[in-house]
């Protein structure tokens, strides 16, 4: 298949890599970003979508990607699909897509969970938001750069999906290191905590799958001085935008603004840009309830 990846960064970099490993005739485009083995440089985002019979796009926000659909669109050939994988809000989401369809372009918003390591192996998880036709033309693609593709119903529902589990992501990984420091103050082995809470009703995969302890459970960034596996400011990222949807959907959602108002503290007059996500631990462990 002939594929125009644009935006190559950390996540797309990968993605558009394994996409090229198996076979397909990648054509790439970033502003800055070098391309990826096998992918062949384009000058423009447009050149890189001339022809393709998919385009995908990883971008750093809506603003961005409403400019890039507003250059590609009209250089796709009408049939071809435009399939977003960034991680945007869910107006500018579902705004680009009546813009491909209005151009007689399949469409579709698929951002990703698992991070770095997951683009790079091939173990991304997709939500799909879309036709069933546009989503049954791509699923071959997502197959090779992810271990799951679920479709989450029409344009914006893959968005919807993402913002919902990282809210749930954001808020969980809080209150377990708000645990693990608890257990330290308490004078409980971490170990000791771990060993209960991994296989009872604290359960989570912050705890059991992404451990925030260094030395405790799952091998995580917590093992190597909290380097992100998730940049904490793209979890602020992800949170800022579940409360922008909740607000336009006039839905409750408290835990997911205290997680927002938190991760702002800690990325934005704490100094946690550029550490992981789960690097909440080592700021709990500093502070107490004053």
């Amino acid at each position: 298949m002939k594929i125009g990846f644009i935006g190559l960064g950390n996540m797309g970099g990968p993605m558009a890599a394994n996409l090229a490993a198996a076979g397909h005739e990648v054509t790439g485009f970033d502003l800055a970003a070098p391309m990826p083995e096998g992918v062949t440089k384009a000058d423009t985002a447009a050149e890189a979508a001339k022809g393709a019979e998919v385009v995908i796009t990883m971008l750093p926000n809506g603003k961005i990607l409403r400019a890039v659909a507003d250059e590609i669109v009209p250089a796709m050939d009408k049939g071809s699909l435009f399939a977003d994988c960034s991680t945007v809000d869910v107006e500018s989401a579902r705004a680009v897509a009546d813009q491909a369809m209005a151009a007689g372009l399949l469409a579709i918003d698929a951002p990703v969970s698992g991070g770095i390591t997951g683009a790079a192996n091939g173990t991304l998880t997709f939500m799909a938001g879309g036709s069933e036709e546009a989503f049954d033309k791509v699923k071959p693609l997502l197959d090779i750069m992810g271990q799951k593709a679920v479709h989450c119903g029409p344009s914006g529902n893959g968005q919807a999906a993402k913002i919902c589990n990282n809210m749930i992501l954001g808020a969980t990984m809080i209150v377990t290191c708000e645990a693990f420091a608890l257990a330290d103050k308490l004078g409980l082995d971490r170990q000791a905590m771990f060993d209960v809470v991994s296989t009872s009703s604290g359960y989570s995969w912050t705890m059991n799958a992404y451990t925030p302890a260094p030395g405790i459970g799952a091998t995580s960034p917590a093992d190597n001085g909290y380097k992100p596996g998730f940049a904490s400011e793209l979890m602020l990222k992800d949170l800022r935008l579940a409360m922008q949807a909740a607000e336009a959907a006039d839905a409750d959602t408290p835990m997911g603004e205290a997680a927002m108002k938190l991760y702002a503290q800690f990325v934005e007059n704490e100094g946690g840009e550029g550490a992981d996500f789960s690097a909440m631990l080592p700021r709990f462990e500093k502070r107490g309830r004053g």
